[in-house]
């Protein structure tokens, strides 16, 4: 993997050995990664799997044992990583706050460490939700909001490589609504999201692009859509029709698509479910459209499937 211009993110052959020689914990194992600049890019992987520990590595808080990152062509730990460093905000999945302090408080005491501007932090609060909570104690902040200000401090200094960690835990929907509106802006500014989540359902038609992580390697890449094909998962197909309907089709099936392994499930007197490996999807709308159907759904693999799916196979 060659290093590229328009790479936010580059990890090249990047291990992070624990332990003895003897008895070595490998948390990350020779893991070649790119993340294109402007992209909304999801990390899934069991606990474990090395997502973490990816984070650190980025953020300069541990040393891999070897191979090379690059942000924004700056090698991390190189010379210009400090100033580098400030370009980055993260949202940790364990967000720990100074309950004393307010919320603008806090964020002024994260700008200080930061060098950002403290301009910034009542924009920032406003932008997030809890300007009418600024100057209320962190310790009245219920989950939800302390989640928000912790988004808040990783927005600090205008990052453009964002990584955040479980960002939506104790979010209500309203909320997580908004955060994902809040990424879409700034992925039109040009700025790089990295997000790691539990909750694929969420990151299915968000993430232009998903690393699925495994005992420390890249266990498969690509767009949602890639990962569906890749994995050969079949397309579920419901359809409703007048019962002689259904029963004409299920007779006629096998014959108008030989080979094409099709199974067949009668849901009900008005329903049939059908199991339609990808490489034969039009064939098989091909032969449903001339039918008397009253409704006709389509559904692909989620992301959670594919999860599972490829994860049984490495």
């Amino acid at each position: 993997m060659t290093s590229n211009s328009a790479d936010a993110l580059l990890l090249q052959g990047v291990t992070k050995r624990y332990g003895s020689a003897r008895a070595p914990l490998m948390a990350l194992d020779g893991v070649d990664l790119r993340v294109p600049r402007g992209q909304l890019f999801g990390l899934i992987g069991h606990n474990g799997a090395g997502k973490s520990t990816l984070f650190k590595l980025v953020l300069g808080l541990i040393a891999p044992s070897s191979g090379q990152l690059r942000i924004n062509g700056c090698e991390v730990g190189g010379r210009d990583f400090r100033e580098a460093r400030r370009s980055i905000g993260y949202l940790p999945e364990n967000l720990v706050l100074y309950d004393n302090l307010s919320g603008l408080e806090t964020l002024q005491f994260f700008a200080r460490l930061k060098g950002a501007p403290a301009d910034q932090c009542e924009p920032l609060l406003e932008r997030v939700g809890l300007a009418n909570a600024s100057r209320r104690a962190v310790r009245e902040y219920s989950k939800g909001m302390r989640q928000r200000l912790g988004f808040a401090q990783a927005l600090l200094g205008s990052p453009r490589l964002l990584l955040l960690d479980e960002p939506t835990t104790g979010l209500d929907p309203s909320a997580i609504r908004d955060f994902y509106a809040q990424l879409d802006v700034l992925r039109a500014e040009g700025v790089t999201l990295v997000i790691s989540s539990h909750i694929l359902a969420e990151l299915q038609q968000r993430v232009d692009a998903v690393a699925m992580l495994g005992n420390g390697r890249v266990r498969a890449l690509g767009s949602v859509q890639e990962l569906r094909e890749r994995s050969g998962m079949p397309l579920t197909v419901l359809v409703s029709a007048a019962g002689d309907q259904l029963d004409a089709l299920a007779q006629s099936l096998p014959a108008a698509l030989p080979g094409a392994e099709i199974q067949l499930e009668r849901r009900g007197p008005a329903e049939l479910l059908l199991r339609c490996p990808r490489q034969h999807k039009m064939a098989l709308l091909a032969v449903l459209a001339p039918a008397s159907l009253h409704d006709l759904q389509i559904q692909e693999p989620t992301l959670e499937d594919v999860y599972f799916d490829l994860r049984e196979a490495a």
